[in-house]
């Protein structure tokens, strides 16, 4: 049986001056299977072509921030699953950033997440 979630995609945007993005991951939420996972990729040269002189040790870092916070670790850690989603997916001015929430049905989140990074990132 098909069920619901929402996602949104990931985005870098290395000089926020600009307003030039790109795709670096997908979070994933889906409530009634209790599913809240990050999947990152973060293609250098693309990012480089947008801002030579970004940091990208710092933004893989921050990528890594995004997926320990779908676990709920750190200070995620008191945070509901559907808070997290909302709080990772909340309008920021930061070099990561959430795209609009969509929605969709799968049977299986995960899979689902995998085929969304390879679809929309990768």
């Amino acid at each position: 049986m098909r069920v619901p979630y929402e996602y949104a995609i990931i985005q870098a945007v290395p000089r926020i001056e600009r307003g030039e993005l790109i795709n670096v991951g997908v979070v994933l939420y889906s409530q009634r299977l209790d599913f809240l996972a990050a999947r990152t990729h973060l293609h250098e040269e693309r990012l480089r072509a947008l801002d030579p002189k970004a940091d990208v040790p710092a933004i893989a870092a921050a990528l890594s921030a995004w997926e320990a916070t779908c676990t709920g670790a750190g200070a995620a850690a008191a945070m509901k699953q559907g808070e997290r989603f909302r709080w990772l997916v909340a309008p920021r001015s930061t070099i990561l950033r959430a795209g609009p929430v969509h929605m969709g049905l799968a049977v299986d989140p995960a899979t689902e997440l995998d085929r969304l990074l390879t679809l929309l990132v990768r």
